[in-house]
């Protein structure tokens, strides 16, 4: 698999377009760099950019990005309500595709040096790669700032991982490290009050709070029985939080970076969140996300607002999101596009979903044309995308039916499967046809030698064994799909049971007509033992359809006819 890694400097300047466009043209100019996401911000001055690529390229990149923005921004002139220490003020690296986490922060080891050496820049190394866990930690190696740092990069604790350890009046110092994916995401209050804002945050993130006597902010320090001041944890773990109040907004915010979305989902750190600042008297009014998310962090907060609702989750994935925007109040500050903010929509290639993007009478001149692709593999994938969509249109029937009130999360359980089946057959559309042209491409590759004539015929393989394993998925996740079509049947909205039954003869025709896309294309694969085995696995998936099937259709004509 390709090493892809994601960038996501922080620049401190979000007031001057024209030189934020400098530093993205800089990154842009990178070859293998693909810029996603740039946000600027005028009230914390400061501008968040977000690119992916190879490994090389990123660091690249990002050296040319860092260069730069200590040519263009004065730190010296610097104002702006985020923490910050330098022009480049923190520069992370993440690991997104065929690279770990140790290879990810070598590279930002070396990335680290290099501007530490070439650039003559105080670099800390932080998160996965400072090996001293005591300076590891973003906010600790930040504290003090940019005004603070003349003193502090002198101390011996506080010498940078590279570079002089003279502090650079003009461009300052920065932070590189390599980190999981984080989500930078902003609450928004219904307050002025920076101190209130605080107090929330302090109720919510990992570290807490410091214990105090008397009033929470002037009091006396309370201190534990080892002489060490006393901490009250907050609500939310993987959550650094604090409070701010937004001039360009007219309101404060709770600024927060989940380091873990896993352990803290964005929707539940906006939902406590919402009950910190009820019991302070305070509103949530809305949400607003810095940078990129992962589509599954969406989808998770549509289905959890969903449930809150006792509404079925198996919707599609468009309204999902659409429902975590609405919940979270995202839109508040300014439109919230998904494909411009959801990281797996940037990186979708151009064609990889072309055909499933078509309108239905676009789809069917296409398939008719002289071409040969879209052609009956692809078909077959779309037609079991069919059959899962009208099991999975009675499931949410059902969950929503008058008096079934109880039963609403087991059909909104049925309605998620259906749903996932659906998604992945229309990925598979794309992808047979996409197999097919692989197959094309390599048939027209050079064979005036013999080292051509080797290349030619590993490509042929290897684009066949492709055209093989996609109809034989496209059979699996159908088949898969008739236990839901069949628990409709069964027990979903009677007035629907026709629906289902459709649905299974949908079924039985993608599985029929892609096991003959498997046969075709096994018939020029040279391992006969994995064509064996293929085709055995065809046959039996094949054959459990068919009982199926006619299992399904004979509950839905008995259901039919007793009224």
């Amino acid at each position: 698999m390709e090493q892809i890694i994601e960038c996501v400097p922080n620049f401190s300047d979000g007031r001057r377009p024209e030189i934020i466009k400098q530093l993205t043209d800089a990154i842009e100019a990178v070859p293998g760099v693909r810029l996603l996401n740039v946000d600027p911000g005028k009230a914390t001055n400061r501008t968040v950019v977000t690119f992916v690529g190879s490994p090389a390229a990123v660091t690249e990149a990002a050296f040319q990005a860092i260069r730069l923005a200590g040519e263009v921004i004065d730190m010296r002139q610097h104002k702006g309500e985020h923490p910050r220490m330098g022009a480049t003020d923190v520069c992370p690296l993440i690991p997104i595709a065929g690279i770990t986490m140790e290879e990810t922060a070598a590279w930002a080891q070396r990335l680290a040096e290099r501007v530490g050496t070439e650039l003559k820049l105080p670099v800390y190394l932080y998160e996965a790669a400072q090996s001293d866990k005591s300076r590891s930690n973003l906010s600790v190696i930040r504290a003090g700032e940019y005004e603070g740092f003349f003193k502090k990069i002198k101390l011996p604790e506080w010498k940078p991982d590279f570079g002089p350890a003279e502090f650079d009046a003009r461009r300052g110092g920065t932070v590189i490290g390599a980190r999981d994916f984080l989500v930078a995401y902003n609450v928004n209050l219904n307050t002025t009050s920076t101190r209130r804002a605080n107090s929330i945050a302090f109720d919510v993130r990992e570290a807490g709070r410091v214990l105090r006597e008397g009033d929470p902010i002037t009091g006396k320090i309370v201190n534990g029985a080892d002489g060490k001041p006393v901490n009250i944890p907050g609500t939310l773990k993987a959550v650094k939080a604090i409070g701010w109040y937004i001039e360009e907004y007219g309101m404060a915010q709770i600024s927060m970076n989940l380091t873990n979305i896993q352990t803290t989902p964005v929707h539940v750190a906006f939902d406590e969140v919402c009950r910190a600042a009820a019991e302070r008297g305070i509103r949530v009014t809305g949400s607003e996300l810095v940078g990129l998310i992962p589509l599954q962090a969406m989808l998770e907060a549509g289905r959890y607002f969903l449930g809150k609702q006792q509404r079925s989750a198996g919707v599609a994935e468009k309204e999902l999101i659409r429902i975590a925007i609405l919940s979270m109040g995202l839109d508040e500050l300014g439109p919230f596009v998904p494909e411009e903010r959801i990281i797996e929509y940037l990186l979708r290639g151009a064609g990889d979903d072309k055909l499933i993007k078509m309108p239905l009478r676009d789809f069917a001149d296409e398939t008719a044309s002289e071409s040969p692709a879209p052609g009956g593999g692809s078909i077959a994938a779309y037609v079991g995308a069919l059959g899962a969509s009208l099991g999975t249109m009675v499931a949410n029937l059902s969950s929503h039916k008058k008096g079934w009130d109880s039963r609403w999360a087991e059909f909104s359980d049925w309605a998620q499967q259906g749903q996932g089946y659906k998604d992945e057959l229309l990925r598979l559309v794309d992808a047979d046809t996409r197999a097919f042209n692989a197959i094309m491409t390599a048939f027209g590759l050079p064979k005036a030698n013999e080292e051509e004539k080797a290349a030619r015929h590993s490509a042929i393989q290897a684009a066949t064994k492709m055209a093989i394993e996609v109809p034989l998925r496209v059979m699996e996740v159908s088949a898969a799909s008739l236990r839901l079509i069949r628990a409709m049947a069964e027990q979903g909205n009677p007035n629907s049971v026709s629906d289902a039954g459709v649905g299974a003869l949908c079924v039985r025709a993608a599985v029929l007509g892609a096991f003959m896309n498997v046969c075709i294309n096994a018939s020029g694969y040279a391992d006969k033992a994995f064509v064996e085995a293929v085709l055995a696995k065809g046959r039996a998936i094949r054959e459990q359809t068919i009982r199926e099937e006619e299992a399904i259709v004979k509950i839905v004509e008995a259901k039919i006819a007793a009224g």
